[in-house]
């Protein structure tokens, strides 16, 4: 018998100097057995770094044709579309196709900077794409914030994350290695 998703209540305040953007999003998450407490987390910064509106949480790792978070316009052209981990070369460029800006924010160390040795040459002729990596240190602090029901609070200054649960408090340092045209 297949696991189901654990269900994560989360209220999202995303204070983004940087965009002049601030509000609280209610988000209802799904964590699906196989996604990490890391990577779960690293998706609800990947959504207060691209908050907006619009913005909203897919399917995910459970589907292939889907990114992990999207913006869809009005006339439900794909606006972004926001991948977390490592997708295959093929995966970017499908997405760079699919959508007018792409988002990919690997994490895991070694492993991540392996991917982008890879595919760094293959995507550059992408101008809508962006790759901000998360440290594996950062993102491995980040996974001990995760709780069933959580008030996190972003704040984002001159590109610098500060997340916050209750008392404790991440400080994280997303790094750029390919900037969209």
């Amino acid at each position: 018998m297949a696991q189901n998703a654990t269900i994560y209540k989360v209220e999202l305040t995303v204070s983004d100097m940087d965009r002049h953007y601030y509000e609280t999003h209610k988000l209802t998450v799904a964590k699906h057995p196989s996604e990490t407490d890391e990577r779960m987390m690293v998706r609800l910064v990947a959504f207060a770094l691209n908050a907006h509106e619009h913005l909203e949480m897919t399917k995910g790792i459970s589907t292939d044709d889907e990114p992990d978070i999207w913006q869809k316009s009005l006339s439900g052209d794909l606006d972004v579309w926001v991948a977390l981990g490592l997708p295959s070369e093929k995966v970017v460029r499908q997405s760079c196709n699919k959508a007018a800006k792409v988002i990919v924010y690997p994490y895991g160390g070694r492993t991540a900077e392996a991917w982008w040795d890879k595919i760094r040459n293959s995507t550059s002729r992408f101008d809508n794409l962006r790759v901000v990596n998360f440290s594996e240190a950062d993102s491995g602090a980040l996974a001990k914030l995760a709780s069933r029901a959580m008030k996190l609070q972003v704040n984002i200054q001159d590109g610098e994350v500060m997340v916050s649960v209750d008392e404790s408090v991440v400080y994280v340092t997303p790094v750029e290695w390919k900037a969209s045209a």
